[in-house]
C-alpha cells in the first residue's frame, strides 16, 4: 500500500513539472508569433482545414494534383506540412520586423492576411476538385482579398 502512495505522490510532482515545462515552452512560442489572436487562430484553423480537404481529396476522391494518379502521397503531404511550417516562420520573421520598427503589428497582420487568403483559395480549390458547391458571394470575397494582396505585393516590388 505505501508503494502505491508513493508512486501516487511521484506522478502528481512529475505531472507538475510536466505542466510547468510545457507552459514556458508555449509561452515562448505564442511570443514568437507575437501572441495568438484572432488572426492566428483563423491562420491555424485554415491550415487545418486546407491539410484535411487535402487528404480527402487525394484519399477519397483521388483528384489531387499534388501527387501520381491523384492519390495519397507521404513525400506530397511531408512537403505540405513543410510549406505550413515555413508559413509560420515567415509570419515569426514579420513580427520580427514589427519589433525592429515599433510600429505595431503592420508586417504580421499583413503576412496573416496573404497566408490566410491563401489558404482560403487552397481550401475552396480543394472543394471545388470534390464538386461541392461554393456560394459566389464566397468566391467573391477570396476573389478582392486576392486581388488586394497581390496589388500590395506589385506596390513593393515597384518601389
Amino acid at each position: 500500500m505505501e508503494v502505491l502512495k508513493e508512486l501516487a505522490l511521484f506522478s502528481t510532482k512529475r505531472e507538475g513539472e510536466v505542466a510547468t515545462i510545457l507552459g514556458l515552452v508555449g509561452s515562448f512560442v505564442v511570443s514568437l508569433f507575437g501572441g495568438f489572436d484572432i488572426g492566428m487562430y483563423i491562420l491555424f484553423g485554415f491550415m487545418a482545414f486546407d491539410w484535411i480537404t487535402g487528404i480527402i481529396l487525394a484519399g477519397v476522391f483521388k483528384k489531387s494534383t499534388k501527387s501520381e494518379g491523384g492519390a495519397l502521397s507521404s513525400k506530397a503531404g511531408q512537403i505540405g506540412l513543410l510549406r505550413k511550417g515555413l508559413t509560420l516562420a515567415v509570419v515569426i520573421m514579420a513580427h520580427c520586423f514589427d519589433l525592429l520598427i515599433g510600429q505595431g503589428n503592420y508586417f504580421r497582420d499583413g503576412a496573416l492576411l496573404a497566408f490566410i487568403v491563401n489558404e482560403s483559395v487552397s481550401i475552396l480549390e480543394n472543394l471545388g476538385a470534390m464538386g461541392v458547391w461554393i456560394p459566389p458571394i464566397i468566391r467573391k470575397a477570396i476573389e478582392i482579398l486576392k486581388d488586394k494582396t497581390d496589388a500590395e505585393e506589385k506596390d513593393e516590388t515597384d518601389s
